[in-house]
């Protein structure tokens, strides 16, 4: 029987079906998880789910992260300003689909006047802001039509009669975020990301966790939460039980 509540999905190599998705808020260093929610299986949702984990892990526990590491459906312009204003450092990867212009420039081809709010093409003409659209935070910009006609690089430029560019409301932020994916940092946060990983993988090999017995999204809450409490004391009795590091010893000593 099909649960109402779970989101038809497909993901690798998996049939289609209706399931849940369960997201993890983990300790880096230890691999502890420290927070767990699931919902439908909509890739919509996760960005959801990492904020309510973020508020609740400091409303239970205190724990505000620093920085937060997480691969690239976290990395909207709108998701990177809400932990950029609550001082968290995002090393999310993000893609640029203005990158991707089938043969003519790019944006990287126009600079932008802060002072005019506007961006400058390669001949000098100006595009300026048109219109916001609201629904997804994307700022439309675009030159005057007798501009790119008398314009000796219009075919390199625009298939269209003017040139307009689509940039995301939150661009400063994505900038900053773009310069941090240089740091050593950011390149340090991805390989911990593995760690995130690994524990989703050791849910379905290890755990053998694929289905749910409970109906609805409250049943899935509960048996991923159980299902996060399971690895969380197999980690806790390994480092528990692990060996102190040379330094007490000589310390103890």
């Amino acid at each position: 029987m099909t649960d109402p509540n779970a989101a038809l999905t497909s993901k690798g190599k998996s049939k289609i079906a209706f399931a849940y998705g369960t997201n993890y808020l983990v300790d880096a260093q230890t691999s502890i998880i420290v927070e767990v929610e699931a919902n439908p299986a909509r890739g919509t949702a996760e960005v959801a789910a990492a904020r309510a984990m973020i508020e609740r892990a400091k409303e239970r526990f205190g724990l505000h992260p620093k920085k937060l590491a997480a691969d690239t459906a976290y990395g909207s312009g709108g998701n990177l300003a809400w932990l950029a204003d609550r001082k968290i450092e995002p090393h999310i990867p993000i893609f640029d689909p203005s990158l991707q212009m089938g043969g003519v420039f790019t944006r990287n081809a126009f600079s932008f006047d802060h002072d005019a709010d506007a961006y400058i093409c390669s001949a000098g003409r100006v595009l300026r802001r048109m219109t916001e659209r609201g629904d997804n935070g994307v700022l439309i910009y675009r030159a005057r039509d007798r501009d790119c006609a008398a314009c000796a690089l219009k075919q390199q430029c625009s298939k269209e009669e003017y040139r307009s560019l689509s940039v995301n409301a939150h661009e400063a932020v994505r900038q900053y975020v773009a310069a941090l994916a240089k740091t050593e940092d950011f390149k340090k946060s991805a390989c911990a990301r593995r760690k995130v990983e690994m524990l989703f993988a050791h849910l379905k090999r290890n755990l053998n966790f694929r289905r749910l017995r409970l109906r609805g999204t409250t049943g899935a809450r509960h048996e991923c939460t159980l299902a996060a409490i399971a690895q969380n004391l197999r980690k806790l009795v390994k480092l528990i039980g692990a060996s102190p590091p040379e330094t007490a010893r000589m310390r103890v000593a």
